[in-house]
């Protein structure tokens, strides 16, 4: 006769149904669930005619500063030949980043990305060709004047991530209220990176290495990593070299993904530091 542990049993249920479940779950979803872990305050701002989503740390502070985090593209594209039906990003580096800052701090989605897909005008070509379109970049400063606003804050630094770095550097010019620039392993030059991967031409989109160098007033923390095949050094440090008041930091053994979240901390000092002596 067989005898079958009961709690075996169900812990062996359990852990089926969690795979199984974590295996159906959308990309936003798990984005979500990871924000409410992190404690983050979830909601849909407009923009010109797209809805944004924003996480908000809903940390109070009284000196009108506040951290603007914009992630990279997600997934725009199914093993580099199919356009995805959803571009949401599976990786949730930036959020994580976000939940160690001790200021104010937003995370600015952009436009059908976070399960607005599929509610018009959005349409593939805003995640693909089109991801650093003058159309995206106007919706999303919209969307960020709507939030300061709520927030009833001042003083912007943009914090981008990949090709979020790159969304930061043209919003930059859009914008009034920003006080300095930070980007993480982004790219600053997307003609440059189109060649070096032999990817398509993303026609429709701005480049900011060919845009007039941003306000010499504004700081700009440029941080790459050494070992990053995605965006090699040498397309930022062409890139920053055309900028007034930039700063390029190489990150020895620091790649594309890893190890932002382990010196975040002494990044966000570097941060208030420059904002600090910014502030008049």
């Amino acid at each position: 006769m067989i005898t079958v542990d009961i709690k075996f049993l169900l812990q062996g249920i359990y852990f089926f149904l969690t795979v199984i479940l974590a295996g159906c779950a959308t990309p936003e979803s798990l984005f979500e669930q990871e924000a409410k872990r992190l404690n983050f305050h979830r909601t849909i701002v407009p923009g010109t005619k797209f809805k944004h989503v924003v996480y908000i740390n809903e940390i109070q502070d009284d000196s009108g500063d506040f951290h603007v985090y914009i992630d990279g593209d997600g997934s725009p594209w199914i093993n580099n030949r199919w356009i995805s039906e959803n571009p949401t990003p599976r990786n949730l580096l930036v959020l994580r980043l976000m939940a160690q800052d001790n200021l104010p701090a937003v995370y600015l989605g952009r436009p059908c990305y976070h399960g607005l897909s599929e509610i018009p005008p959005c349409e593939p070509s805003l995640w693909t060709n089109k991801r650093y379109s003058m159309a995206v970049v106007t919706t999303m400063a919209s969307a960020l004047e709507q939030v300061t606003k709520l927030l009833h804050k001042k003083r912007v630094v943009l914090i981008g991530y990949s090709g979020g770095g790159t969304l930061a550097m043209l919003l930059a010019g859009q914008l009034k209220d920003v006080q300095g620039i930070a980007t993480i392993a982004g790219n600053l030059d997307i003609e440059a990176w189109v060649k070096l991967h032999g990817y398509s031409p993303l026609s429709g989109s701005t480049n900011p290495a060919q845009q007039p160098p941003l306000n010499q007033k504004l700081f700009q923390l440029h941080y790459v990593g050494e070992k990053d095949e995605n965006i090699p050094v040498r397309i930022s440090q062409a890139a920053v070299l055309n900028q007034h008041s930039a700063h390029l930091t190489l990150m020895p053994k620091f790649d594309h993904y890893c190890c932002w979240g382990k010196v975040w901390p002494l990044i966000l000092k570097d941060i208030q530091l420059h904002s600090i002596n910014a502030t008049p």
